[in-house]
């Protein structure tokens, strides 16, 4: 409707196939690229919407679970949209919310943060008690086999969550 197309019109776009229902309120083309519906939804929604935890780690190919809904984190005080996708929304504490950020293109116009294989394990030491410890272990043990895996710049970002660097460095320890 922003625009100019009329809500009838929309709708007839809609019923003859031309454009597909990605959330309320929200269309694309019906012959657009195909691509993760749920994560477009996701990024109009939230802008600062970024892939977090399990879901970071399966993108990263740091583990095997398949997470039924979709680990998305904002930063601490921002509102949560309502979504049709399945979202597990987690509030991060603005200071370091940014630290290992990076997008993600979803489509010409559309992208999602995605935080990197160093701060998803992080992150996932940093919540064990919620996630579970076995979900971080094994994501930093396959994270070590990597080639170009630098302990100590994973022990560098840990410096920014003091709770973290000391469990760290006992599983780095322990798994080199």
């Amino acid at each position: 409707m922003a625009a100019g197309v009329s809500r009838w019109r929309l709708y007839r776009l809609r019923d003859q196939g031309a454009i597909d229902l990605v959330g309320r309120g929200l269309y694309r083309r019906h012959e657009a690229e195909a691509v993760d519906i749920d994560l477009i939804e996701i990024a109009r929604r939230a802008p600062l919407a970024t892939l977090c935890l399990a879901t970071a780690l399966a993108r990263h190919g740091l583990t095997d679970e398949i997470p039924s809904r979709i680990d998305v984190a904002l930063p601490r005080g921002q509102h949560r949209p309502a979504t049709i996708a399945p979202v597990v929304w987690h509030w991060f504490d603005p200071t370091t919310f940014e630290i290992g950020r990076t997008e993600m293109p979803l489509d010409q116009e559309t992208s999602i943060g995605l935080y990197s294989s160093e701060r998803s394990i992080i992150d996932a030491l940093r919540l064990r008690h919620r996630e579970g410890p076995d979900l971080a272990y094994a994501a930093l043990k396959r994270w070590l086999r990597r080639r170009g895996a630098s302990p100590s710049n994973l022990l560098a970002m840990a410096r920014h969550f003091p709770q973290v660097e000391r469990p760290l460095r006992e599983a780095l320890e322990i798994l080199l």
